[in-house]
Parts: C-alpha cells; structure tokens; sequence
C-alpha cells in the first residue's frame, strides 16, 4: 500500500509506529468487502523472548489476526439492516469485525485497552476508507460512560476467569434492550465453557461450530449469539 494515500493524521500514527516495529498490511477479503489492516510484520519482535504459552497475560492478543476473529468478520457482514445500527466491538485487536461490519454500513467502535492498540486500528480504518468507526479506550476493570449499542462483538477475549464478572458488567451496562452478543473463540479456549456457564443466567445463548485448516491442521471455532432473557 502506498503511505502517502493515507490522511495526514494517520500517516503521522503510521510513521511514529514504524519507528518501534516493522509493519505490512494485510487484506482480508469478507464476502463483497476488503479491509486493510495494518500488522506487525515479525511477531518475535513483539514477544522479544518471551514465551507466549507460558503465561497468557504476557502474550500481546492483539498482535495476531485469529482466526476466530475472521469468522466473527464474516459473521458480521451477514447480519440484516445494519443502516442506523451501532456495534462495539470488545477487545478488538487489529479490529477486524469491526471494521468489517463498517465497510458493511454499521456505526462502529472499536475498543481496546492500549492506546497503541487503537493505533493500529486508526491506521487500518483509514487504509480501508471506512469513516463510521470511532475508538474508544476500554478498561472492563473501570469502564466508561458509554451510550448502549444494538450489537456487542468480540472474539478470543476470554482467557482469565477473574474477567468473567468485568466483562458481563460491560454486557449489561452496553447492550441496548432487544440488542445482541456475538463472540468467536478457538473450542481449545478452555475458559469459553465455564464462561458461558456463568452467562447462562441472564442470557439465552445459541452455539454454533465452524471446522477451518491452520497449516493443514483442523481447528474448531465456537460462535456464540447471546440475547438477555426477558428481551
């Protein structure tokens, strides 16, 4: 991609994070639309040594386009009327579904908890000329006053059970009345079932399955829709 098509802002974010890493952009193609995301280009750079399956809140997440993540993206892009409709998307990472569903006509906010995070989304939004999402800085810990939203969106957030009880708060205070839940995750994520467990209790919670390749290797992603009993 050529830099200079960028907007001057985000060719300023673009330069000031090609000082600390080396990058590429990355195409993902979901039904009739592409987004551009912007990615570290040598994961190792980000680990610098560190192992990431020896402790998981060491691990950058977000450094990675999961591919739980990509099937949140076309997940999103089938979803009806998305004209007026508003989305958060929880955790985000590069941003993929978010930006997905933007290209589709949904309002977007992409959050995170590093402002280095919302960055790289900047970046890729721009890439994409998407100009219906916004970004906001999310601690589940503390979260903002935010209006709620017809959608909430995530894929591969649960990995600590002491951020079950944060992050249905964060359902509870963003979904709107009628709204809905979409989450992606890897069936390895053994956190996914003890989470949906606590859920359970003031959601109604679908489960589908989607079977994908990784290095000729099958892996199993679970799709969750959730909707608030009594809605």
């Amino acid at each position: 991609m050529d830099i200079r098509t960028l907007p001057e802002a985000e060719r300023q974010i673009y330069n000031r994070i090609r000082d600390r890493y080396s990058l590429l952009f990355d195409s993902l193609r979901v039904g009739e639309h592409t987004v551009r995301l912007l990615k570290v280009a040598d994961i190792e750079e980000m680990l610098d040594g560190k192992d990431p399956f020896a402790d998981v809140s060491e691990f950058p997440f977000w450094i990675k386009l999961w591919e739980a993540a990509m099937v949140l993206a076309y997940a999103v892009t089938k979803l009806p009327d998305p004209k007026g409709k508003s989305m958060l998307e929880l955790g985000a990472g590069l941003g993929a579904p978010g930006l997905a569903a933007a290209a589709c006509g949904f309002d977007v906010t992409l959050s995170d908890y590093e402002d280095i995070i919302m960055d790289f989304q900047r970046v890729s939004a721009a890439a994409s000329k998407l100009d219906r999402v916004q970004f906001q800085h999310l601690d589940w810990l503390a979260p903002p006053e935010l209006p709620a939203f017809d959608y909430l969106i995530a894929a591969e957030v649960l990995f600590r059970e002491e951020f079950f009880a944060p992050l249905l708060n964060v359902f509870d205070q963003y979904l709107k009345p009628g709204g809905r839940i979409l989450l992606a995750h890897d069936a390895r994520r053994k956190c996914l079932p003890l989470f949906l467990e606590e859920a359970k209790k003031d959601f109604h919670i679908t489960i589908s399955s989607q079977k994908l390749k990784k290095f000729g290797e099958p892996i199993t992603i679970i799709f969750n829709q959730l909707r608030r009993k009594g809605d």
